[in-house]
């Protein structure tokens, strides 16, 4: 039997496998389409374990707001490819649905019962390595809530609803018209996918993270000359600086490029006369913080010697 490259293509493309998982499947059922993603199928199990250990950067966040109760998820898989399968995005739909009932703990959610069948979230999980061919893992979740206001979300690169590739929650605490909270927490939530914030305020940032970057400053202006004493002064006022790039509250908002996002919380409560807060935010950018081999995709079909 001839196998070609357009036949291994094509048996990716259904299963989500990968290249050579999919030849050898090709070669062991002499080139039946159907027979092979059977074939794959059925050895999925048994690959998982080995599937685990491959890193997963790609994949989807995924947002779930239930009134004043909302939980943020992020879900990776090996590739892209997958992010767009309709089984995998409805997994992480379901995932954060369960997020949100068990407050994002994910030790919690994997023992939870999947929905419309009779196995577990981990379960689940597994099966679905199985089905699709590569490495999935549940990352991280958050949870936010509020007495009275509003939660508000914001999807970028959305692929369906409550899934893309960047999630923000907002939360405002407020009495006030909800209507009102609503249109300026949407405008907070995309202020915060453009900018990334550390934190909600300066006591808020992680100590180190503040001292880490103290001393850079000094030892910048150290190096250009300066004593020790006066690099030392002249770091107070670089700090406000960093504090406005890193804490949501001493930024300058995106939307009119001039307003900290602290005044806008100050007039919206002067606006609606009862006093409006961010009382918390969570951001998930897919990927972050993970190490991603750059692997040669020309290297990677060469590797498939033997197709042509």
């Amino acid at each position: 039997m001839a196998l070609s490259a357009l036949m291994v293509k094509e048996l990716r493309e259904k299963s989500g496998a990968g290249m050579m998982d999919c030849k050898k499947a090709l070669i062991e059922t002499n080139g039946k389409m159907n027979e092979a993603v059977d074939w794959l199928r059925k050895q999925g199990l048994l690959a998982v374990a080995k599937k685990s250990s491959r890193i997963a950067a790609e994949g989807l966040i995924g947002v779930q707001i239930d009134g004043l109760k909302g939980a943020i998820i992020e879900i990776n898989s090996e590739t892209d490819f997958v992010a767009r399968n309709e089984l995998f995005q409805l997994f992480v739909q379901n995932c954060c649905k369960l997020a949100l009932i068990n407050k994002a703990n994910i030790d919690k959610l994997k023992s939870f019962h999947y929905p419309s069948k009779n196995i577990t979230v981990e379960q689940e999980l597994t099966n679905n390595i199985a089905t699709i061919g590569e490495n999935i893992s549940i990352r991280r979740a958050e949870y936010v809530e509020v007495s009275e206001g509003v939660l508000v979300s914001y999807m970028h690169n959305s692929v369906s609803e409550g899934l893309g590739k960047l999630g923000v929650i907002v939360a405002l605490q407020s009495k006030s018209e909800k209507s009102k909270l609503l249109k300026v927490g949407k405008q907070i939530a995309m202020h915060i996918a453009a900018t990334s914030p550390k934190s909600l305020n300066i006591d808020d940032l992680d100590k180190a993270f503040v001292e880490r970057e103290k001393g850079v400053l000094i030892q910048q202006a150290i190096s250009s000359g300066k004593p020790q004493e006066i690099a030392e002064k002249m770091v107070a006022g670089r700090m406000q600086k960093f504090y406005q790039e890193v804490v949501l509250n001493e930024q300058i908002s995106v939307i009119d490029g001039e307003t900290k996002i602290k005044d806008i919380i100050k007039k919206l409560s002067t606006d609606l006369n009862d006093e409006v807060i961010i009382k918390d935010f969570k951001i998930f950018k897919l990927g972050e913080g993970i190490e991603v081999e750059q692997n040669d995709f020309a290297a990677e079909v060469a590797a498939t010697a033997g197709i042509k």
